[in-house]
């Protein structure tokens, strides 16, 4: 019992809707959405895609349907091009450009010693976690996926950059099925549903204004967390 970290989750995202997830910190947001890309397989019960159990499917096939992007940016110590174009190798160097721009990373590129064949990582160019964050929206927005992945915890960046990272997180979003663990109240109100967690269960489940009436743990973090926002 102690190592169970979810319990009783029963959830149906349909194609296309945003779903935000939120509770406090620890309740098990990261868990739940890893099951999605397989970082984890739950020990009981199973995560199905289009009526079939990913355990089925190959992992290649599953991870080429989804775009993640997190708080901690994974990039590698190789150029901006090749990271951009992790995901989708073939890219030629004007889609990548067309990435960045969406993703309002190509101007700080292009100020980069070497543009995107720069190198970063620990013996290149020190990125700032807005940047950081652009390219991985733009990796993502390269490899067009239907499924993205989002953790948008935004407390590393400075207002300038939030509001880049917002922009192209909108963009980004546009016409795919969205799972996100929302730090944001932009992207709550977007939600179709909005799943509160506490202690690795849901506890709530429906839209924002639905959400403040029935649930208070909901109402709770609203009033903590988003009303400054507001």
């Amino acid at each position: 019992e102690s190592g169970i970290v979810l319990k009783n989750i029963n959830l149906q995202v349909k194609k296309g809707e945003i779903i935000a997830i939120v509770g406090p910190t620890g309740t098990g947001k990261t868990t739940l959405v890893n099951l999605i890309p397989r970082f984890y397989d739950p020990t009981s019960g199973t995560v199905k895609m289009d009526g079939t159990d990913l355990k089925n499917v190959s992992m290649r096939s599953l991870r080429n349907q989804i775009g993640i992007v997190t708080q901690e940016s994974i990039l590698f110590n190789d150029t901006v091009k090749a990271n951009i174009s992790y995901g989708y190798p073939a890219a030629a160097q004007e889609e990548i450009e067309a990435a960045a721009k969406k993703a309002f990373a190509h101007r700080f590129i292009m100020n980069m010693p070497k543009g995107y064949d720069t190198m970063i990582g620990d013996r290149g160019f020190r990125l700032s976690g807005g940047e950081k964050q652009r390219i991985s929206i733009a990796r993502a927005i390269l490899k067009n996926p239907p499924i993205l992945i989002l953790d948008e915890a935004t407390s590393q960046l400075d207002s300038e950059s939030e509001k880049y990272v917002q922009e192209a997180l909108d963009l980004l979003m546009q016409g795919r099925t969205v799972v996100a663990i929302a730090h944001r109240l932009s992207t709550i109100k977007k939600a179709g549903k909005i799943v509160v967690l506490e202690h690795g269960q849901i506890v709530g489940a429906g839209p924002h204004e639905e959400l403040l009436k029935t649930c208070s743990l909901y109402r709770r973090l609203y009033e903590m967390q988003f009303s400054s926002e507001s």
